[in-house]
């Protein structure tokens, strides 16, 4: 059985996009689907258009929105590489980028002649975001001159408006009322804007924060440290039991180099993610 699908970058992400018509209305059928179209569960995902990380695992479900002032539903699945897993709980930023090129290449919107903005409603979170389109004669620009950090070469700018971005798990910004509190004697915040995070000092963890992604990755005693901290951020937060979740995610954050204002590391939770989360860095923002 053939499914259409386009195979598209978004940000510094990239992975299929679907029509949700075109997949079988049984929801249980999914999961297969998505792992078999990707070639997961294998790390070297060799039978399936995966990339072998999760950042080139990623697959958006779109149709027209069900919900007043959108146009579009957006829902989000990150697929496992090495275990047969499909993730419906988080969003993705980065993918959201492609989701108004999709929706008029589909045909589910019309675009306007110079910009085009489209209302996205993520259905993982329940937010809503305006992605502005250049459609230059009411056809989408791929080509351009932006370039941004982890992708080779430029491309069409795509501008994301975050229009409903606090308490997008927990219905509040700081959910246990603190901005800062102490987890394990170690400083923390517990935040919630766009995606819910526990951030801390690099320093406080032994990091520099400016580790390669292979440096953090193999550093179990690391994740030996952080993991119960963020099982705990979890149950102070409202979200349970997170052992089985990606949420909350981790963020380490250090003094700044070059131009920037500070450095950061995001976790996905349990490997660095190799370039940076759109969420990630809303969170952050705040």
């Amino acid at each position: 059985t053939a499914i259409p699908a386009i195979f598209m970058r978004g940000g510094t992400s990239r992975g299929l996009y679907f029509n949700k018509a075109d997949l079988p209305k049984d929801r249980l059928l999914w999961d297969e689907i998505l792992l078999r179209a990707f070639g997961s569960p294998d790390p070297r995902q060799i039978d399936g258009v995966g990339g072998t990380t999760s950042v080139t695992s990623k697959t958006c479900i779109i149709s027209p929105s069900e919900r007043d002032g959108s146009d579009i539903d957006f829902l989000f699945a990150q697929v496992s590489v090495d275990e047969a897993k499909v993730d419906y709980g988080p969003t993705c930023g980065n993918m959201l980028a492609g989701v108004g090129p999709f929706a008029i290449e589909s045909g589910m919107v019309k675009a306007e002649d110079g910009e085009t903005r489209i209302r996205i409603h993520q259905v993982n979170t329940d937010g809503l975001v305006e992605a502005v389109i250049p459609t230059p004669g009411r056809s989408v620009e791929f080509e351009g001159d932006v370039e941004i950090d982890g992708v080779p070469g430029t491309g069409s700018p795509i501008l994301l408006n975050f229009l409903q971005t606090v308490g997008s798990h927990t219905g509040s910004l700081f959910p246990t009322g603190e901005k800062t509190e102490q987890i394990n004697g170690i400083d923390v915040t517990l935040i919630d804007a766009a995606m819910p995070v526990m951030i801390l000092r690099a320093s406080v963890v032994g990091k520099s924060g400016y580790e390669t992604v292979q440096e953090l990755t193999e550093d179990g005693a690391f994740y030996q440290q952080v993991e119960p901290m963020r099982r705990e951020a979890g149950i102070r937060m409202g979200l349970g039991d997170v052992s089985d979740k990606v949420v909350p995610k981790i963020i380490i954050a250090a003094p700044p180099r070059e131009d920037g204002n500070i450095s950061s590391r995001y976790f996905v939770p349990d490997k660095p993610h190799q370039t940076h989360a759109i969420t990630g860095g809303i969170a952050l923002a705040f």
